[in-house]
């Protein structure tokens, strides 16, 4: 099938944002963890960034449309990292890791949480999810957040701990969060990645010195065991997990050995699929194409472009060609379907600026040219 796009002609620089946020065009400057263009509940697409100040927000203006309002920024201090995780409510949940200066000794670093619950509507207050060390110099260690939605709406958030485990906290019905728990392991290199099944099960997957670890549970909400440890080599922060069948996830991260995509799902074999992605994970997506089931999955090579792929599901090893989109691109790439079910392509340039793709209507992945929002 063909996976093609060209570039819109139009170009544009977004202005820098003030320390306070005032006026003129904020500037975003990188892009969040996670799937960072997403599809809300009224059909409308919302696209996420991090400014110096912030969180910066983009919202289509109606399903499907070609225009676009934003961005608008919601001040946030202290942000290091942020990961963005969206429910089967439509929930939008930002998870972001804090540093806040104390005097000569390390930063005191926590987890913060808040909401979106409808497109365009306010983000709520930041809320604090703390940290499991006690003491500074480890609490300082504390890693980035990953999480994910259950099917029945539990928050799970899971951060690596100083000593190389992964701790999970869980948000409970009625809005009540459980404590911190230690669901063990050794090696950890963050961020986790994390699957939530339709089904309500939650499957996390972190990559360590030349193996994976695994933690699974046996009903919906239940508690986490872990899996047997697979000797396989993950480059750090490059994993991201895909439901491809029922209760059943497929992994893609790069090799470190050879630079290039690698597609597993837990006891097959790993299958090369090519490609030369820059840091950060590949963006997947599962959608229909000519008819068929297929991953579709994009990244920014090791140059800055933007690739793109697709293939059947769980049919990786039929062949995986990479064509370029003709878009640059800093962070990851994010993909999504529209109110139609067109696959989009959101990126964003250096010039701090969102640009988005959409699939033309025609046979196979073809896009059309980028639009500047």
């Amino acid at each position: 099938m063909r996976t093609r796009s060209g570039r819109a002609a139009a170009q544009g620089a977004a202005a820098d944002t003030s320390a306070n946020g005032g006026g003129g065009r904020h500037r975003a400057e990188t892009t969040l963890a996670g799937t960072w263009l997403v599809l809300g509940k009224d059909g409308r697409l919302t696209a996420y960034a991090r400014a110096r100040t912030g969180l910066l927000r983009w919202t289509q203006s109606r399903p499907g449309g070609a225009e676009w309002t934003g961005p608008d920024l919601f001040p946030v201090a202290g942000l290091t990292d942020l990961h963005l995780v969206r429910g089967a409510d439509s929930y939008v949940h930002f998870l972001g890791r804090r540093e806040t200066a104390k005097g000569d000794g390390p930063a005191a670093v926590d987890i913060v949480h808040a909401i979106q619950y409808q497109t365009g509507r306010p983000v709520t207050e930041w809320r604090s999810l703390g940290n499991p060390h006690k003491d500074p110099v480890k609490a300082a260690r504390f890693g980035i957040p990953a999480g994910a939605v259950s099917a029945g709406g539990d928050v799970h958030v899971l951060v690596r701990n100083a000593g190389g485990g992964v701790m999970l906290r869980r948000e409970l019905a009625g809005g009540k969060w459980s404590p911190w728990t230690d669901l063990k392991g050794s090696g950890v290199r963050d961020p986790v990645a994390v699957v939530a099944y339709a089904s309500g099960r939650v499957e996390v997957m972190a990559g360590g010195q030349d193996l994976i670890m695994r933690w699974t549970q046996d009903k919906p909400d239940g508690a986490f065991a872990q899996t047997p440890t697979i000797p396989l080599s993950v480059l750090r922060g490059s994993a991201v997990g895909l439901e491809t069948g029922p209760d059943r996830a497929t992994y893609y991260w790069t090799d470190p050995a050879t630079g290039g995509v690698v597609a597993h799902r837990p006891g097959g074999w790993v299958i090369p699929l090519g490609g030369a992605p820059a840091e950060g994970p590949v963006a997947v997506l599962r959608a229909p194409l000519d008819g068929y089931d297929c991953v579709v999955l994009a990244h920014r090579d090791i140059e800055g472009q933007v690739m793109l792929a697709a293939c059947g599901t769980e049919n990786e090893q039929a062949g995986v060609w990479w064509s370029p989109t003709g878009e640059r691109c800093v962070g990851a790439p994010a993909l999504a379907r529209d109110a139609y079910g067109r696959v989009v392509l959101g990126v964003l340039g250096a010039d701090g600026a969102l640009r988005v793709a959409v699939q033309r209507d025609e046979g196979g992945l073809a896009l059309a040219p980028s639009v500047l929002v």
